[in-house]
């Protein structure tokens, strides 16, 4: 079972490899306000329409503040002083990280400790990833393609993740909080603007849902948000997963975030 664990949401999602039409079975739940995630998540995992039987392993996939550490001063005995230099301290966490070796880079973040026990209650196996590595991963692969530099935005629960890539390695990521598309256009401009990116050569990616729930506020604060760019850089793309996964099954699903469909269509 696949988990996708943020402070105000969660979904599930499990693989039926002998389906062709659809793969994968998405369930997002609607977390309850006055629970913390932790007992949000023990009472979907009791009530999941899912089918939950004979599942022993799981792989939470969290939407958390990430600390990207390069591979060559990693190590695992200063990671948590490294991560709160970074991040505010909070009371019952554990730090953990992934190793993005194609990156050259490792991930380190954190989970709420009554929610990993939650996990490991449930489930005999359980592995832990942050929601950004397969989107990483995929559009590293992208940013080959072409000789010009490539700046990519990533819209999710009203968030916006910036960065590019060098070679094998990031060359920046950010991620910046956005409930309205002015804020993003700001981000995005001054990003550009710091990393010293040419207005009409290189090339910037947008890809996700930008804010809203309801698809037409969507689309218009994403025209919004294309136009304004598009004033100021030569080179602005909004990315369609349907046509960047080939019509893969996973893309019509409604509601499943960017991630998971790079996760599910490209691996981790």
């Amino acid at each position: 079972m696949y988990i996708r664990i943020g402070q105000y949401h969660l979904s599930f999602a499990t693989i039926d490899a002998e389906s062709a039409e659809m793969p994968v079975t998405y369930e997002p739940y609607v977390v309850k306000s006055n629970m913390s995630i932790a007992a949000n998540l023990r009472e979907a995992l009791k009530g999941a329409g899912l089918k939950q039987t004979g599942i022993v392993r799981a792989m939470a996939i969290l939407d958390t503040p990430v600390l990207l550490v390069p591979v060559e001063v990693f190590e695992e005995q200063t990671m948590a002083a490294m991560y709160y230099h970074s991040f505010p301290r909070k009371e019952q966490e554990q730090v953990l990280y992934n190793v993005l070796p194609d990156l050259n880079a490792v991930a380190v973040f954190s989970i709420n400790r009554d929610l990993k026990l939650v996990l490991d209650d449930h489930f005999a196996d359980v592995k832990f990833s942050v929601v950004m590595a397969p989107v990483w991963r995929h559009l590293h692969r992208r940013s080959f393609s072409g000789a010009r530099n490539k700046l990519y935005g990533y819209f999710h629960e009203q968030k916006l993740e910036i960065f590019s890539f060098q070679q094998n390695r990031f060359k920046y990521y950010n991620r910046f909080e956005t409930h309205r598309e002015q804020d993003a256009l700001y981000f995005l401009l001054y990003v550009w603007k710091q990393l010293s990116l040419k207005n009409e050569h290189d090339e910037l990616h947008l890809v996700g849902s930008i804010f809203a729930s309801d698809a037409q506020a969507d689309s218009d604060k994403q025209k919004w948000l294309t136009d304004e760019l598009r004033r100021y850089l030569q080179n602005v793309y909004v990315i369609n997963p349907s046509a960047e996964f080939n019509r893969a099954p996973v893309t019509s699903i409604k509601g499943m975030p960017f991630d998971l469909m790079a996760l599910f269509t490209k691996g981790r």
